[in-house]
């Protein structure tokens, strides 16, 4: 299967997903109780964080390909509904994969 048919495929019933770092190429598993931002940190990325409860803003990044299933308070409905940025320290996917600008 290729990225595109996985970032165009519903999540799993396991709620696991993959996140493509489009910079390296690199894929990460986030598991059901994981959020993007953990599983970023377990692979020793340094990503950008505050609140870690999607409030202020400072995880926000790029989505390249997939659905973000956003769980934040920060985006408006209508930025939320683009579907072009997510943050990464309590969204998840709504696809087997995102793709991220990192």
């Amino acid at each position: 299967m290729n990225t595109t048919d996985l970032t165009q495929t519903p999540i799993a019933a396991d709620g696991c997903f993959e996140v493509q770092l489009q910079k390296s190429g690199q894929i990460l598993q986030v598991g059901k109780e994981q959020s993007i931002l953990k599983a970023l940190q377990g692979a020793g990325y340094d990503a950008p964080f505050s609140c870690a409860e999607g409030i202020c803003g400072t995880c926000l990044t790029p989505v390249v390909a997939g659905t973000p299933d956003h769980w934040d308070s920060y985006l408006t409905p209508e930025e939320q509904e683009k579907g072009d940025c997510i943050m990464l320290c309590c969204s998840r996917s709504q696809t087997a994969r995102l793709v991220l600008d990192l």
